[in-house]
């Protein structure tokens, strides 16, 4: 068994880059018989990653980018975006989706949601979930934290209609922008990239139907950590890479480990490779720098996750299989 330490993420960087990339053209080509790709682009990572990989893979004459910015997105999103897309050199769009999502009841949803808990909120301001109690090892439940016209924070545990209201609202985000990609990858004959890496995809840190619906995800095997090391082999903007993590999904900055995950992603992609080559809880507590407790917390949350996110790997189901169709 190979001893866990901090460098158990390391790979050959350029080896991996041509690795992925001859895979994304064989499925192209073989299996999905599409002509290009197409990227949404939101000014993280994942997404530039992404659009790197798919202009190794087929060239930037045959990669779309999209931006898709809404009311709550960062200021920093689409400047960030726009950077990724012309440092490639590729065609892309920016489509505004706030009026669709205000038009199909998003922010409306959402709000009143909010004001269920805070009844005097009045749609402007500030505001995020944050997950609490796993860490503690209790059952996890989301907080909403709303920042006040004076500039005061405040937070209240949320009950679970609302939790699941706002959560469906946001959610939309996701899937109009998915939408989006499909009517670009039809008008032009191409496939969808999907940028998920192994940490959301393991963990279930995707939407349904939104963000977790593609084509190819070309990343789903790689720890964020190894994203970052392929994003400098592939000249991803320093400004981007820069950057922490965020949902970029509600207007207070939230990031991914306040919302979702129980460490930051450093500390949280080596627990999830010590889990999955079964590494003891105290060898990952010496490691990491945290208590055999925390380890352990962290431990089951990751197994709760797996478990409670099943749900969102699954196809349709069906009564009866239809042999005929099934692909090999």
């Amino acid at each position: 068994m190979t001893k866990l330490n901090r460098n158990v993420l390391d790979l050959d960087v350029k080896a991996e880059i041509e690795r992925i990339t001859a895979s994304m053209r064989e499925m192209l080509a073989r299996r999905l018989r599409r002509r290009g790709l197409v990227v949404g682009i939101s000014g993280g990572i994942d997404s530039a990653v992404c659009a790197a990989l798919s202009v190794r893979a087929v060239g930037a004459a045959k990669v779309f980018g999209l931006l898709m910015p809404e009311t709550d997105s960062a200021s920093t999103t689409t400047p960030r975006g726009q950077q990724v897309a012309e440092q490639l050199g590729i065609e892309f769009r920016t489509e505004d989706i706030s009026a669709t999502l205000r038009a199909i009841g998003c922010y409306r949803w959402r709000d009143d949601a909010i004001r269920e808990v805070f009844a005097d909120y009045d749609g402007s301001w500030p505001h995020k979930l944050a997950i609490r109690g796993g860490q503690q090892g209790l059952a996890n439940h989301f907080a909403l934290v709303v920042q006040r016209p004076n500039g005061r924070q405040e937070e209240a545990r949320l009950g679970l209609n609302q939790y699941l209201q706002i959560v469906a609202a946001t959610n939309y985000k996701q899937r109009i922008r998915k939408t989006i990609e499909y009517f670009h990858a039809d008008r032009l004959n191409y496939a969808v990239i999907g940028t998920p890496n192994r940490l959301e995809y393991d963990q279930g840190f995707f939407v349904k139907n939104g963000d977790g619906a593609a084509d190819i995800k070309p990343i789903a095997h790689l720890y964020k950590t190894q994203v970052y090391a392929l994003a400098a082999e592939l000249g991803v903007p320093e400004e981007v890479r820069r950057a922490a993590p965020t949902t970029d999904t509600y207007s207070l900055v939230q990031g991914q480990d306040e919302f979702y995950f129980a460490l930051p992603y450093q500390q949280m992609d080596i627990a999830l490779w010590a889990v999955n080559h079964g590494v003891a809880e105290q060898e990952v507590a010496a490691v990491l720098g945290i208590s055999t407790e925390q380890a352990h917390h962290v431990y089951a949350d990751i197994a709760a996750k797996r478990r409670t996110t099943s749900y969102q790997h699954l196809p349709p189901l069906l009564v009866d299989p239809v042999r005929e169709l099934q692909v090999p």
